[in-house]
């Protein structure tokens, strides 16, 4: 009997009501993220610079170099005046927090940043400004032993690295600095590096001297005293 009124009813309807009714419902097209969102989104999110070839194969068909410099200069406006800055390194394209914010921030850090022996700073400082150098060019300046505690530390931190080996008895390895290092300091180049004196408060502010733990260096034989290098505090 129900089937029956429906078939009754059925036949009060439009003739258009069978052909105006969807067949299928289409699922939402997914939003259009535009270049800008995209490039933005990739540099907030990475803790590494992105270089421009990265950030133009991005989109969809990957960015011209021109419009890619449009997109990097329209995000620097927007950014500006905030505690946040879009900064170009020599890695990269990276978002950094803007100086005058840096010390209110810096009270929210769960860790501490590392504090490095004097030993360190000087034999970072010889690398820095004298490279290429072999470990016995810096034990001649210093004029103790270098440690390997405190070579490794350097290369933990990503700063040095061997680029070849001097033509001498033995071969001794050539040590010098790494675009990580001028990505940290917020430099294009070496020729960019401050007086000598400022190296160790640009790199960690809050340098200190550690005690000498006792195996971390020993004179070294034959040193020579005169032009050794000395950090000022």
């Amino acid at each position: 009997m129900e089937a029956g009124y429906l078939k009754k009813a059925a036949r009060h309807l439009s003739p258009t009501f069978y052909q105006t009714r969807p067949t299928h419902i289409k699922p939402p097209m997914p939003p259009t993220i535009s270049p800008e969102s995209l490039i933005e989104a990739a540099l907030l999110t990475q803790s590494e610079p992105l270089p421009e070839r990265r950030l133009r194969a991005l989109c969809e068909p990957p960015l011209s170099a021109d419009k890619l410099e449009d997109v990097l200069e329209a995000l620097q406006q927007r950014w500006q005046g905030r505690a946040l800055q879009l900064v170009r390194t020599h890695e990269g394209w990276r978002f950094q927090v803007a100086s005058a914010a840096f010390e209110r921030l810096g009270s929210l850090e769960e860790q501490r940043t590392p504090r490095y022996s004097r030993a360190v700073m000087e034999t970072l400082a010889i690398i820095a400004y004298q490279q290429p150098v072999t470990r016995g060019d810096i034990e001649g300046i210093r004029g103790v032993a270098v440690s390997q505690n405190v070579m490794q530390t350097l290369q933990d931190r990503g700063w040095i690295e061997v680029i070849g080996h001097r033509d001498s008895i033995g071969r001794p390895a050539l040590w010098a600095t790494t675009e990580t290092f001028l990505s940290d300091l917020q430099l294009d180049s070496l020729e960019e590096l401050p007086p000598l004196t400022e190296l160790g408060e640009l790199v960690l502010p809050d340098l200190v001297e550690t005690p000498p733990t006792g195996d971390e260096e020993e004179p070294a034989e034959e040193a020579r005293n005169e032009g050794r290098l000395i950090i000022v505090d």
